[in-house]
């Protein structure tokens, strides 16, 4: 192993381009089952528009930005992300993807990481990676919210169900998990909850929904399950079924 260790060391290649964006080939080693080790290659493509977010390296976040990051479009959110290509493992025999296809994002102001392997297309994969980027910066960063001055956001309000008796008429049909939209609502309701200590009664009283009725919202979507009843056990309470 250190022979292999120090082989990879002196193996590593550096490629360089002076074209506003800057790569990186990496050779890796993985062990075979009958000891062998064998190369493959990572590429990394950091991408530098000429825009500061790019060169952000704090994982920490401005609690008066977070919100912002879900409303860029998808070329300005990718302005703020480093990009990562690989070759992913999966079944398909002599069709396998053989290509970098597989893209992995590190969102740079947040350290939010996302990726996407499934389809053979980089550009498929892109937009793939991108759209769970999104989420995962709703579920992951939070914005502080003052209760005492509470006004729910009109994307929160767009996720609640009709019979909110702060919900607007006017606002339209409520927003679902598979709307684009509902990551923003996600995120605005996360930081409800997280105001009122994990406290689910607590924050469908600041939204006019009663326990249950919250709790559905927050079951119909996995992911907002799993963020909830982690903050939930955290704070020494039970998770909501």
């Amino acid at each position: 192993m250190a022979m292999a260790a120090q082989w990879l060391t002196k193996s590593m290649i550096y490629s360089f381009r002076l074209e506003g964006r800057l790569r990186f080939s990496f050779p890796t080693t993985a062990k075979t089952l009958d000891g062998r080790f064998t190369l493959s290659t990572t590429r990394r493509r950091r991408l530098f528009w000429g825009s500061n977010d790019c060169q952000i390296r704090n994982s920490s976040c401005s609690s008066n930005n977070n919100k912002s990051y879900l409303e860029l479009s998808d070329e300005e959110l990718m302005k703020q992300c480093e990009m990562d290509t690989f070759k992913s493992s999966g079944p398909g025999g002599q069709h396998r993807n053989k290509r970098e296809s597989a893209v992995r994002l590190k969102h740079l102001p947040t350290g939010v990481l996302a990726q996407a392997a499934e389809d053979r297309s980089q550009h498929m994969n892109r937009e793939s990676a991108l759209s769970r980027l999104r989420t995962l910066i709703a579920l992951k960063v939070r914005n502080s919210v003052n209760l005492d001055e509470y006004s729910p956001p009109q994307e929160l309000l767009q996720i609640l169900p009709r019979k909110s008796t702060i919900r607007p008429s006017d606002i339209g049909p409520q927003i679902g998990p598979k709307n684009p939209k509902f990551a923003l609502g996600m995120q605005a309701l996360l930081d409800l909850i997280v105001a009122a200590d994990g406290s689910v009664s607590e924050a469908a009283k600041f939204i006019g929904l009663s326990t249950g009725a919250l709790s559905r919202l927050i079951l119909s979507d996995d992911a907002l399950r799993k963020t909830v009843n982690d903050l939930r056990t955290v704070k020494g309470m039970k998770p909501l079924k």
